[in-house]
């Protein structure tokens, strides 16, 4: 009987972790992230979270800075709560992982995910990708009575980043990847700050502005005339939505102000304005707040310029959306209108999104484990041993993997016989009658 498969979506924010074969209909998604709360004084670990009652003032120790994994001491705690009998209850030395990582990893930081797989953990074996690789697995670019695309445009915007990446028969075409310094972070970070110097001062209230980005916020379809209608009535117009801030005092949530609902004397508002679109546009005009970077649409459109001509319009007509950002209201659609006016007049663009866009990727990892050739990618701990790193270095594919290809060889030293160039250089009869002059002339001055 085969190992049972573990599947770990390692993302910035969250982690969407669960089995091959599982009965469970969706993955187990839980906070990657050590959180110490103000109010109770206690520290919660990844999935002990959700036992929080106070999330006031919650303090983050997050294990991925700007897109990368640096804090392991952290994320093995979260690793630890994971794979316990709380939440997974996984015997890791019996049994195979497959986990994601992020795009460009750095060379450093996978010899610090194979130690830990290994020898922190000892899994049989494991096998590493970025989450876009999974994709070509997955249902997001599946039509009925159609084959599978061959030429895509996986947009991953996550919590750190968002990506566009290109695949070609389910291979990245890394040198056309691209990378928008604007993720999930960012735009809570932006709503913080709007927030605190208009109304209520909620900088230190991550989770509760999360919320509020992810319960209000929605990509405008024409910013100019909803930045105008906010600013001729800024308490009545369509655009403007109340948030009853939680009640930590009855452990009352937020929510959105209904029409019917009655407020009471300790409730507190807060009025979402302008916000609720301002934010989400730095995704299209990064420049708003200084980044010295072009929109998505722009980003995308520069991306499929550096693929092969002939193909250009097939990844027109193939654009794939994940991530959480991609939940935003509206974003779909004002995407499709900015890509058709950059796109060629004789290409067609279709953009795919998916039902549960954070928890595509773990989906097609489930379906890609699933696959008898599952065992040929993976790298053993009998492997590890043996050759160390060098062995995911050889059978994980990646960024590196392409640069290496692509950099020239020098031409290699002729063994016996020094060449031509090699050889020292035989002093002239002139050379040696100058060396025999200066010598001369020197030892008369003595």
């Amino acid at each position: 009987m085969d190992s049972p498969v573990v599947v770990l979506d390692n993302g910035a924010s969250t982690i969407k972790a669960g089995f091959i074969n599982s009965q469970d209909k969706g993955p187990k998604i839980i906070s990657n992230a050590v959180v110490r709360s103000k109010g109770d004084k206690m520290t919660y670990f990844g999935h002990e979270l959700a036992q929080c009652k106070d999330f006031s003032s919650l303090n983050y120790r997050l294990p991925f800075e700007k897109g990368y994994l640096v804090d392991w001491d952290a994320q093995k705690a979260v690793w630890d709560g994971l794979f316990s009998s709380e939440v997974l209850s996984v015997d890791t030395t019996g049994s195979r992982l497959l986990i994601t990582e992020p795009y460009f990893n750095l060379p450093n930081i996978q010899e610090v995910y194979d130690q830990f797989v290994f020898e922190e953990y000892e899994f049989q074996a494991y096998y590493r990708c970025t989450p876009a690789s999974l994709i070509p697995y997955g249902i997001l670019f599946q039509q009925p009575d159609a084959p599978a695309a061959e030429c895509v445009v996986v947009i991953d915007s996550g919590f750190s980043f968002t990506h566009v990446i290109p695949m070609i028969n389910g291979n990245i075409v890394w040198n056309a990847v691209k990378r928008l310094d604007v993720g999930g972070k960012l735009l809570t970070n932006q709503l913080k700050e709007l927030v605190s110097f208009r109304q209520w001062n909620m900088m230190d209230e991550t989770y509760i502005m999360n919320d509020v980005k992810e319960s209000c916020c929605y990509v405008s379809q024409n910013f100019k005339h909803d930045l105008e209608t906010c600013r001729i009535n800024p308490k009545s117009n369509p655009v403007v939505q109340e948030y009853v801030l939680p009640d930590l005092t009855s452990n009352k949530k937020g929510r959105i102000r209904q029409s019917d609902d009655i407020l009471v004397e300790a409730d507190q508002i807060l009025v979402m304005n302008n916000e609720r679109f301002c934010v989400p546009e730095l995704l299209f005009r990064p420049d708003d707040i200084g980044l010295d970077q072009s929109g998505l649409p722009a980003t995308i459109a520069l991306s499929i310029l550096l693929l092969p001509s002939d193909l250009q319009g097939m990844f027109w007509a193939n654009i794939g959306l994940i991530g959480g950002c991609t939940k935003f209201p509206g974003f779909r659609a004002r995407l499709m209108s900015e890509l058709r006016s950059l796109a060629p007049t004789d290409c067609e663009v279709v953009i795919y999104e998916c039902d549960e866009p954070i928890t595509e990727a773990y989906r097609a990892a489930v379906t890609f484990a699933g696959m008898p050739g599952f065992t040929n990618y993976t790298v053993t701990r009998a492997e590890y041993a043996e050759s160390g790193s060098s062995a995911s270095r050889r059978r994980f594919h990646d960024w590196k993997s392409r640069e290496t290809e692509e950099k020239p060889k020098e031409p290699a030293k002729l063994k016996g016989k020094q060449r031509e160039d090699d050889r020292p250089q035989v002093p002239t009869k002139a050379s040696r009658m100058r060396t025999k002059a200066n010598y001369t002339s020197t030892t008369r001055k003595r």
